[in-house]
């Protein structure tokens, strides 16, 4: 199944804060999308159609420098997941260039209103496989390009360069493209991603290491 041409249906906010202005890209349907705070990271829960949702948010996410994607995961009726642990949370990936303070959601959620309903749909190449040895060279101490992570007013933000997400989108586009075969043939199959959030070595108390681990949920799909 191919990501190109898939559509995610969003509404489209502006809200102010003050003297700033924050757009943000909302989820219209979160469907089998369930993420859950756990003690090495976060755990998440997709369906088959959640595994699009997520990859085109994450595309947009890596080309939106002036947005915050917004997946409101807590709506979620599902409960898989559950097992791992920890609370529910929401889901805002963004880019590193717009600067949010995290401390700023909870106002920010608050004055969201109906907002522009649109489509966004998946390019030709959305969320390009890199070469082993880039991410080999990702594991140097200078490396820069690395997904940043924090949890605040019940929601994970993941932060970064568009290199940064498209470094571990690749992972990501292959659960939509490719876990479907695995599992028609094999049902039983375990078809996750394994995002990595941090520097994996380093000693940061404020982003510590850590990973959000995304499974296609195989007694939904």
């Amino acid at each position: 199944m191919r990501l190109e041409g898939r559509e995610w249906r969003v509404v489209v906010d502006e809200v102010r804060l003050g003297v700033e202005r924050f757009r943000v890209v909302r989820a219209v349907r979160v469907g089998h999308l369930v993420l859950h705070e756990g003690r090495l990271g976060a755990q998440l829960s997709v369906d088959r159609q959640g595994t699009v949702d997520l990859a085109i948010a994450w595309w947009l996410a890596s080309r939106s420098p002036r947005s915050l994607v917004y997946l409101p995961l807590r709506e979620s009726a599902a409960e898989c997941g559950a097992e791992y642990g920890g609370r529910k949370l929401d889901l805002v990936l963004l880019h590193h260039s717009l600067g949010f303070r995290p401390s700023q959601w909870k106002a920010v959620r608050g004055r969201l209103g109906a907002g522009r309903a649109q489509k966004v749909t998946a390019p030709a190449g959305a969320l390009p496989e890199y070469e082993a040895n880039v991410h080999q060279v990702r594991w140097r101490r200078e490396f820069r390009d690395r997904l940043r992570w924090t949890i605040a007013a019940d929601t994970l933000f993941l932060v970064g360069s568009r290199t940064a997400f498209e470094l571990e989108g690749g992972q990501v586009r292959a659960l939509a493209e490719d876990c479907p075969a695995h599992l028609a043939e094999q049902p039983g199959t375990h078809c996750c991603a394994e995002i990595e959030m941090g520097r994996r070595g380093a000693v940061d108390r404020r982003n510590p290491y850590a990973q959000l681990h995304v499974e296609c949920c195989n007694r939904h799909w």
